[in-house]
């Protein structure tokens, strides 16, 4: 079982200005960038404006990784989940189990179930207002 935490930060509109930004100013190197329009079985109704923003990027800086992605336009990010953990496992079971555990006493943000990008992920702010995004990688 393969179990790593990332943070993910969240950004309102400018996260391809933040990645240009860490990946000078910590020699990051850019692994993947996926906007709102490349995301399969999304609705075409986006428009041209959404389809460009960052859905999800990540960043490798030393043996360490950046997540980001940004809200969709008009949308402003709550106090508090500017930054949220990534918990990545190679596990639906295992991602499952740590999900329902941050989920006493806690707020489920985005239910675990498989999603076009990770059969397993969920969004969820334990007892402490702490907020972690479950991701079963593939």
């Amino acid at each position: 079982m393969t179990v790593k935490l990332t943070p993910y930060l969240n950004m309102e509109g400018n996260a391809r200005e933040a990645i240009r930004f860490y990946e000078q100013a910590l020699d990051a190197e850019v692994l993947s960038i996926i906007t709102y329009g490349d995301m399969p079985e999304m609705p075409n109704t986006y428009t041209d404006a959404l389809n460009q923003l960052v859905a999800h990027a990540k960043l490798r800086v030393g043996e360490a990784e950046l997540m980001f992605s940004d809200a969709p336009i008009g949308t402003s990010i709550p106090k508090g989940k500017q930054v949220t953990i990534c918990i990545s496992t190679n596990s639906v079971e295992t991602s499952k189990r740590f999900f329902e555990a941050l989920e006493q006493e806690g707020q489920v943000n985005m239910p675990f179930e498989e999603a076009p990008f990770s059969p397993g992920f969920g969004d969820v702010t334990d007892k402490f207002g702490v907020t972690f995004q479950i991701y079963t990688e593939v």
